[in-house]
């Protein structure tokens, strides 16, 4: 059977945490659908992952802000973004009234080398 689905089905109203949902999940990579309701990263939280990741705002806004960066970089629906393995990073805010959609792969391919945003 072919698995199939519409990523904007389903959208969950107010939530305290974000909503994330295995899309597809093979050797060495993932994709997730991530929906968030106003969330944002704890104070004084970064993100440190061991893998790459991509992605891509499909609905919503948010803003993410990396390490020695001054001011969050604002996504809007289109926008994406690489971010390499242990490239330290976090969501200062998602937007509160209507939910943000993302779409995320998580691979250990590229590298962080490999990747335009260092």
């Amino acid at each position: 059977m072919l698995a199939a689905g519409n990523l904007f089905a389903n959208l969950p109203e107010r939530r305290t945490e974000e909503e994330v949902t295995s899309l597809v999940e093979f050797p060495g990579a993932r994709i997730e659908r991530i929906v968030s309701t106003g969330q944002a990263s704890p104070p004084g939280f970064w993100y440190d992952q061991e893998q790459f990741e991509w992605v891509a705002l499909l609905k919503g806004s948010a803003g993410v802000v990396f390490e020695g960066e001054d001011t969050p970089r604002i996504l809007r629906p289109g926008d994406h973004v690489e971010i390499p393995a242990r490239r330290r990073h976090r969501v200062e805010w998602t937007d509160p009234t209507e939910p943000t959609v993302w779409l995320a792969l998580h691979s250990v391919y590229p590298s962080a080398e490999s990747s335009r945003l260092k």
